[in-house]
């Protein structure tokens, strides 16, 4: 389903991640648009507490609140580990607004979790002397995924952290729709040494140039490991049985019912997926193998948000090299960065329909790999 202004429907798709460190490749959104952000209060503490999966859930709560509450129009939105940012039209705002405020309502009812929420003003952004630009990464045949530049979307979520913009929860009941939002596969190992979550960002005043070329050589290293690193391996990743966030997909689709009986359904469907990826057996038009290569084509594990995040399955000499070449340009005053290692990695899924392509899956280290990175980036 189109935008009204078909502004995101318009731009065009690109299929190398390292081109879209080239800021000519990027487009201001219009005038009237808004940004918005969600970030988790106190997330390293909770990933400290052992909620990693908990902490994704929430981030990816908000990437589907939006998606179901605008029926499905496409909008440009990236995940971050412990929050979302994306950027929305005007005749979407109020609907925006509401799913915010539902979303950040069901994080505290749910997990006593409080998720910060803002809607800004594009306007504002500029008026900070910085801007929205948004192009589109090409990762499968069915799904791509926004990436941002400016500093618009890093300004924002300062801005929201200081309490302006921010949208309370909702205080009339509403529940936002999450339909389609799981997190049934296994955790997926590293194959190659270690799971490598990285978070970096530019250092104000720094010459945006430098930092792509600093961006691009990391890139470079990480297209060299198996599969540009992705932690999934072709063949998708793997289906235990019961799978291990069955619950949590309860607190998403039970509204006001019994968590036990809505984690009867995510119980029974992945009962049968498992058997047919084990026996290759096909229900009609499903082929549950076929489905799991997709969805790892389709995984979002790297992504550009006026900053460089990768979540990589990466060897040790390339993750010495990548080290290198950040601690350096850390030295230079180009930027900031934060680096964690994990076993393996995780993955939280936006699936509006097993029989389509377009489903969406977020990549992130299995122990709070982004968030970890964050943290230890702050400290520096």
């Amino acid at each position: 389903m189109a935008q009204a202004d078909g502004f995101y429907d318009a731009l065009p798709r690109v299929a190398s991640f390292s081109q879209l460190t080239d800021a000519s490749l990027y487009t201001g959104v219009p005038q009237g648009w808004f940004v918005g952000v969600a970030d988790i209060a106190g997330s390293t503490r909770e990933v400290a507490a052992g909620r990693y999966k908990v902490v994704n859930m929430v981030g990816a709560a908000v990437i589907s609140a939006l998606m179901n509450a605008l029926g499905g129009r496409a909008f440009p939105f990236v995940f971050g580990g412990d929050g979302a940012g994306f950027a929305i039209g005007p005749d979407d705002a109020d609907i925006a607004n509401d799913a915010l405020a539902a979303v950040s309502r069901w994080a505290a009812r749910e997990f006593g979790i409080t998720l910060r929420v803002a809607l800004i003003p594009v306007e504002d952004v500029r008026a900070a002397g910085l801007d929205l630009r948004v192009a589109r990464f090409q990762v499968s045949d069915g799904a791509d995924y926004a990436m941002f530049s400016g500093g618009g979307l890093h300004w924002a979520e300062t801005r929201m952290k200081e309490g302006a913009y921010r949208i309370e929860g909702a205080a009339n009941g509403a529940l936002p729709d999450l339909n389609g939002l799981s997190c049934r596969w296994s955790h997926m190992p590293a194959r190659n040494g270690t799971i490598l979550s990285l978070v970096v960002q530019p250092e104000e005043g720094a010459e945006q140039e430098r930092i792509a070329e600093v961006y691009r050589d990391v890139i470079s290293l990480a297209e060299h490991l198996e599969r540009a690193g992705h932690p999934a391996p072709a063949s998708g990743p793997g289906a235990d049985w019961p799978p291990p966030g069955a619950a949590l997909e309860a607190h998403a689709v039970r509204g006001t019912g019994s968590l036990l009986r809505a984690r009867i359904k995510p119980l029974l469907e992945s009962f049968l997926a498992w058997v047919l990826i084990r026996t290759g057996l096909k229900l009609g038009g499903f082929d549950a193998r076929r489905y799991a290569r997709v969805v790892g084509e389709n995984a979002d594990f790297r992504k550009l948000d006026d900053g460089l995040k990768m979540t990589l399955d990466c060897d040790e000499v390339t993750q010495s090299r990548i080290e290198d070449i950040l601690s350096k340009a850390a030295d230079r005053g180009l930027l900031r960065y934060g680096i964690a290692t994990q076993d393996s990695a995780m993955m939280t899924c936006i699936v509006p329909s097993i029989l389509s392509d377009d489903h969406v899956h977020f990549i992130d280290g299995a122990a709070g790999g982004y968030t970890q990175a964050a943290t230890r980036m702050k400290r520096r």
